[in-house]
């Protein structure tokens, strides 16, 4: 159920194709971290969607059924497995208005940023799901198209924008530098180290993110360690809770 409250709870989640430590495949192991979350927005990384007879292979689909998210999109960045592979947003809010940027590189793998414009409680978020590169200068070119004036520099853009997802970056290096010029940054403080998303039983790798528009409050910030979610990805999730001003 949606809060009253004029809160909107987000979480991102690389979800690795389904593929669990256990290297079970399995969409509704997913979907029950999902439901522990109990976000009103999830954005999810390496998605894949292949048409069969089998619904669970249609994986966003698939999980939107199992947790009653009513609105979803899906922004491809490449085929894979006889299907499509890439970011997937899930909202219990409208969504207004998507659209998927590629941010890829050189000839390295296909990567990208998928936008949704959400009305919540009767104001318009911008989220970006956003998967980066693992290479080095290829993120630094990354960085650039996506505060650049064809993605995050758009002038239809209005506050307030969230930027999550797995910018596979563990280190403070250009693209968290770019970032944080810009928006504020979701971090568990003191103690930074709690923040490690990946692998999932061990974390030693702090990827994931999320970054915000002033305008937005944060509320509430946590990593998700249930025992489900140590097992049902490579990655654990990230979930916040902000306000709305």
């Amino acid at each position: 159920m949606v809060s009253a409250k004029k809160t909107i709870r987000i979480a991102t989640y690389n979800i690795h194709k389904c593929r669990g430590l256990d290297r079970r495949v399995s969409a509704e192991r997913i979907a029950r971290v999902l439901r522990e979350m109990d976000a009103d927005i999830v954005a999810m990384q390496e998605v894949v969607r292949v048409n069969s007879e089998t619904a669970s292979h249609d994986q966003s689909l698939h999980i939107a059924a199992e947790t009653g998210y009513l609105h979803h999109c899906f922004g491809e960045t490449r085929p894979l497995l006889g299907g499509i592979y890439g970011n997937a947003t899930l909202s219990r809010w409208p969504i207004e208005h998507w659209n998927n940027y590629d941010l890829s590189h050189a000839k390295r793998e296909r990567r990208g940023c998928l936008r949704t414009d959400i009305r919540v409680h009767g104001k318009l978020v911008h989220v970006m799901n956003v998967h980066l590169g693992t290479g080095f200068m290829e993120r630094r070119a990354q960085a650039r198209t996506l505060l650049g004036p064809r993605v995050l520099g758009r002038e239809d853009l209005k506050t307030p924008r969230l930027v999550v997802g797995d910018f596979n970056e563990w280190t403070r290096g250009l693209v968290t530098s770019m970032l944080s010029a810009q928006f504020a940054s979701a971090e568990l403080k003191p103690r930074p180290w709690r923040m490690r998303s990946y692998p999932g039983v061990l974390p030693v790798l702090h990827l994931d993110h999320m970054y915000f528009d002033p305008t937005l409050r944060l509320e509430n910030f946590r990593l998700h360690r249930s025992r489900l979610a140590l097992v049902a990805s490579d990655h654990l999730p990230l979930v916040a809770e902000f306000e709305l001003s």
